[in-house]
């Protein structure tokens, strides 16, 4: 009888399975879509002449003008993925319009209330938070500011 460490190298084969081929692969395809994602939104965001680093910060992207937002409602700015309310006249918020539940974008204001129309929650225009669930987080604030008749990114 041979002893087994001398007989010939026997060929090992992994047992591979169908989720972990495709795990790999979709893994890969996530990670080309995210640093693909990734460059395009850099470049929209940043704009001509240094990205917003010199003076005060302020991109001065216009998302939209004063007269465009209703006292006690908002507007949807969906090219922007922003949300504009005036709760009270002369101050202006805005939130984006990805749902904190699971990730629609909100599409209307009605009654004071942002709208998610995937599940039903309601946010408040005054600070972005869940008035009405799912949703259990507010809405991410985004920093504008008034200039002129405008209302810009800062």
């Amino acid at each position: 009888m041979r002893d087994r460490s001398e007989s010939t190298p026997e060929t090992v084969r992994p047992e591979v399975s169908r989720r972990s081929v495709f795990g790999v692969a979709g893994g890969g395809a996530v990670v080309g879509v995210v640093t693909a994602c990734g460059g395009e939104e850099a470049t929209e965001d940043t704009p001509a002449g240094g990205g917003g680093s010199e003076g005060d910060g302020a991109t001065d992207t216009p998302l939209t003008t004063t007269g465009e937002v209703p006292v006690g409602e908002g507007t949807i700015l969906s090219e922007h993925e922003v949300v504009v309310t005036q709760p009270e006249e002369g101050v202006f918020r805005a939130f984006s319009t990805t749902c904190t539940h699971q990730g629609c974008a909100v599409d209307e204001v009605v009654d004071g209330q942002i709208h998610c129309p995937c599940h039903g929650s309601l946010f408040s225009i005054e600070d972005g938070s869940p008035t009405e669930g799912p949703a259990d987080a507010p809405l991410e604030e985004v920093q504008v500011r008034v200039d002129g008749d405008d209302i810009v990114l800062s």
